[in-house]
């Protein structure tokens, strides 16, 4: 007879911050057309849910532009963006967003579609164009994140590792798992022991990994 050990409830922890620190409670996105079953050690990525954001034009701009509606999806972080206006030109110009924490997201032109970090906009050229210094503030209001296993095609956020699941949980069809509990931060874990998407590619799984370690997730 062949007994095949199961995976347990934090099995692959080798260790964690004291108290609570490195532990979040989780919902998990309910399943689409059938039942969502994750896996304890399963490498977890989010999507950020009902998220908002809104515009308001820097004092003083020479440009005239509008920013388009604002789409807010998983890796976007709650609290004020930054967009300055980096090159100016005849009905176009080149900006750069920067993140709350100050961090550069991803350089853009004006009148041409933006996606990156989780927002996606549109800022359109008005009759004065827009001058070097111009800009807008971006404010993301909180959503709720809502995780599901890691999927390097994904486009709302799971594409991103954001954690390692502690436990099974299963979220039906129709309906989200508020019980879950996933490890996001200040911990290590068992590399042998984490689950993957099966057919991941070596190059998604070491970018997952070092998606992890950059939350002070290592992976021994």
């Amino acid at each position: 007879m062949v007994l095949t050990e199961t995976q347990h409830a934090g099995g692959f922890v080798y260790s964690l911050a004291t108290g609570t620190r490195s532990v979040e409670r989780a919902i998990v996105l309910a399943g689409s057309g059938a039942v969502r079953a994750l896996k304890a050690a399963m490498v977890v990525g989010k999507r950020l849910i009902s998220a908002t954001a809104t515009a308001t034009a820097f004092a003083g701009n020479t440009g005239n532009g509008t920013m388009g509606a604002i789409t807010v999806t998983g890796p976007a972080k709650a609290g004020r963006y930054r967009l300055t206006v980096i090159a100016a030109a005849a009905n176009a110009g080149a900006f750069m967003v920067f993140d709350p924490d100050g961090n550069l997201v991803e350089s853009g032109n004006v009148a041409s579609a933006f996606s990156a970090g989780g927002l996606a906009f549109t800022l359109a050229d008005g009759a004065t164009d827009f001058a070097v210094g111009d800009g807008f503030y971006l404010d993301v209001a909180p959503g709720t994140d809502k995780w599901l296993q890691l999927d390097a095609a994904g486009t709302l956020g799971e594409q991103v590792a954001a954690g390692v699941l502690l436990d099974d949980i299963t979220a039906p069809d129709g309906a989200d798992n508020k019980g879950g509990a996933v490890v996001v931060r200040d911990a290590e874990v068992n590399a042998a022991e984490l689950v993957w998407p099966a057919g991941i590619s070596a190059a998604n799984k070491a970018k997952a990994v070092a998606e992890l370690a950059a939350l002070g997730i290592t992976s021994r």
